[in-house]
């Protein structure tokens, strides 16, 4: 059953960081011809085309990957719920189970994402088109902070404050997610 449950999340959390990437990517105007953008383009496309013809694009959010993602997050609560305790929570929760299962995935993806930017810049001699599209998709969050805190000694601490910042909203949506929830 664990092993069931294991492929389960997995699936469903890749899923949902490919939807959540492609939400990124079109926030912050990346690189659309960047091979990592292709990719994940290719593998939403299926589901998104068809939820685009219902749902508009609203400025730089497209509502029918946004709408995806929520439905990721809502599939992933009743897909494991039904297989572990046999039995659906109620409505209300899934609704708000779903949106955090979302938030919290994207400020996974954030952490990590910042993380590999920060260890790739301490080796990248050159242009790579996976560095770019990580610039691309942190420095809308690092250059408030640098205006903030400003490189000192050599030393840019934005990527520390981001890093803090993003565990500080992880365990505040945590607790108000389980105070709300009743847990």
């Amino acid at each position: 059953m664990d092993a069931l449950n294991f492929l389960i999340e997995i699936a469903f959390d890749l899923f949902l960081i490919t939807v959540l990437l492609r939400i990124w990517l079109q926030a912050s105007r990346a690189d659309f011809y960047n091979p990592m953008s292709q990719f994940v383009v290719k593998v939403t496309n299926p589901l998104i085309l068809p939820l685009r013809r219902i749902l508009p694009t609203l400025g730089h959010w497209d509502l029918a990957s946004i709408v995806l993602a929520y439905a990721v997050g809502i599939g992933k609560i009743i897909a494991l719920s039904s297989l572990t305790a046999g039995m659906l929570p109620m409505v209300s929760d899934i609704i708000i189970m779903g949106l955090a299962v979302v938030l919290f995935q994207f400020l996974s993806l954030l952490f990590w994402i910042t993380i590999i930017r920060a260890i790739m810049s301490w080796f990248n001699t050159g242009y790579h088109p996976m560095t770019a599209l990580m610039a691309q998709l942190t420095e809308p969050f690092l250059a408030p902070i640098r205006r903030i805190i400003p490189p000192i000694g050599g030393l840019d601490l934005s990527v520390l404050v981001l890093i803090v910042a993003i565990q500080f909203a992880r365990i505040l949506l945590n607790n108000l997610f389980s105070m709300g929830m009743g847990l």
